[in-house]
């Protein structure tokens, strides 16, 4: 318990921090800079890497990263059918951040057939909509102490 007398010193968050962490942090971002990294450089092959990205938010997403220096656009002597995307030296650094990621993941994000799997060992987890019928289940009733002779 904190007495009344103590302070807690409050950590404002660096606004860099919160800049990067939102720019790598956006939905599919972090997906797309792996895939670049792993060597797929054309549009329909990052496309193909990510499961349920479309099209719209792909190029919306790589215009992001350009525009934030991350990744840069090539487009090939054939014209804009052979357009592929690289890692800029600024995305290149990136590597490491990622890595981190990675490894954090594996150590604590489920997949979902291990999710699947767990559940069936164990029962499914109470999600919200069996939280609210489990709160209004009466309590089973507890065994009493044997009365003291």
């Amino acid at each position: 318990m904190v007495s009344e007398s103590s302070t807690v010193e409050v950590h404002r968050v660096c606004e860099r921090f919160h800049s990067a962490i939102e720019l790598i942090g956006s939905r599919w971002t972090g997906a797309i800079v792996r895939v670049v990294f792993t060597g797929s450089h054309r549009f329909a092959r990052i496309r193909e890497a990510v499961p349920g990205l479309s099209d719209t938010m792909l190029a919306q997403r790589l215009r992001t990263l350009e525009e934030h220096g991350l990744l840069e656009r090539r487009v090939g002597p054939a014209g804009p059918a052979q357009v592929e995307y690289h890692l800029t030296q600024k995305g290149r650094e990136l590597e490491p951040v990622l890595d981190a990621v990675i490894t954090w993941s594996h150590r604590w994000i489920a997949l979902a057939e291990q999710e699947l799997e767990a559940e069936s060992k164990n029962g499914p987890e109470p999600g919200p909509e069996r939280a609210n019928e489990l709160e209004s289940e009466p309590a089973p009733a507890r065994e009493q102490p044997a009365p003291r002779p």
